[in-house]
């Protein structure tokens, strides 16, 4: 029996970082397979990830819910059949709708000696009013449809500012587990019995996704055009409201450049509304330079060489024009 565990999370919330996390310190014995579907043309994690060994299949056809049910299910039956693995972690791209995954999960799996293990939401603890207020249909879906709510980022907040962000999630959803500790004062395996420990919930939590489908289905029958009627109801699609702007390119960076550029790109009325930023470029000193960037945080850090230097920004109205001015060497 394959477990599969999907690990949600919007833009930046750390779904990485935490994935990363549970393979070295939990996961290092088993035969795990990572699925990642990226939102954006250029997939960027899978270079942060095949350092961990780890076999990578990326899709980067966006939106989950239609190009990806028949691609996704073909991903999945494809991962069981070749490597046969344990576990499967499905990281989905930060602008999906957590309901979505977890029923193209059921659709894939209908044949197959599979469980849905788990399904998690990372939630950065900084940005959750902020993202719930901006982007409240994709980000809520995450919350209301997991089993367990990880927060990441605690150990940068007041008391009081964490028990608020803790009741804006119960406000979406009461019978998750949250997780408020700082990640680096806990094990992994911590994280994963509680992750594990919400299973009957999950299970629960996949018949109201299936049962709300079903009726959704029973309301609209589906055309070739699917998802057109989501629209009747204030359903949008991720590529509606999120659009991302990438590049390849062999151009060299100083660590100045590239700290001068995502410091830039809070500006909203000059870029549109950057969400997320990531990339990884060769530097002037010889090595490679590899960054992050959530609003108002960035990361920048020393990394293996790729195949070639590639950066990928992600976010709502975003003016490419001037992001690749920015970008230019």
């Amino acid at each position: 029996m394959t477990k599969i565990d999907i690990v949600s999370g919007f833009l930046g919330a750390g779904k990485t970082t935490l994935i990363r996390k549970l393979l070295q310190e939990v996961l290092s014995d088993s035969k795990v397979v990572l699925i990642e579907n990226e939102f954006g043309e250029i997939g960027i994690d899978g270079g942060f990830l095949k350092e961990a060994g780890i076999e990578i299949k990326e899709m980067n056809s966006g939106c989950i819910c239609c190009s990806l049910v028949g691609d996704f299910g073909a991903s999945l039956r494809e991962v069981l059949d070749t490597y046969a693995p344990e576990r499967i972690l499905i990281e989905p791209s930060g602008v999906g709708k957590l309901s979505d995954v977890m029923r193209a999960v059921q659709e894939a799996m209908a044949d197959r000696e599979v469980e849905l293990n788990s399904a998690v939401a990372v939630v950065d603890a900084c940005k959750c009013k902020m993202y719930l207020k901006n982007f409240g249909e994709f980000f809520a879906n995450q919350i209301e449809h997991a089993g367990t709510v990880v927060l990441s980022r605690t150990d940068k907040l007041s008391e009081e500012k964490l028990a608020a962000c803790v009741e804006m999630i119960r406000e979406h959803n009461v019978r998750a587990t949250v997780i408020t500790t700082p990640w680096d004062a806990l094990e992994g395996k911590d994280i994963l019995e509680t992750i594990e420990g919400a299973r009957d919930l999950e299970a629960e939590l996949m018949q109201e996704v299936m049962s709300h489908h079903e009726e959704h289905e029973h309301h609209h029958h589906h055309d070739e055009e699917c998802c057109e009627h989501e629209h009747h109801h204030h359903h949008h699609h991720a590529d509606e409201i999120f659009t991302s702007w990438g590049l390849e390119t062999p151009a060299v960076y100083s660590r100045e450049k590239i700290t001068s550029i995502l410091s830039e790109l809070d500006q909203e009325e000059r870029y549109g509304m950057v969400l997320r930023a990531k990339g990884m470029v060769p530097s002037s000193d010889g090595g490679w330079i590899y960054f992050d960037y959530v609003p108002e945080e960035s990361n920048i850090r020393s990394g293996k060489p790729d195949v070639t230097g590639k950066f990928c920004v992600i976010g709502s109205h975003l003016k490419e024009e001037k992001l690749k001015e920015l970008f230019a060497v």
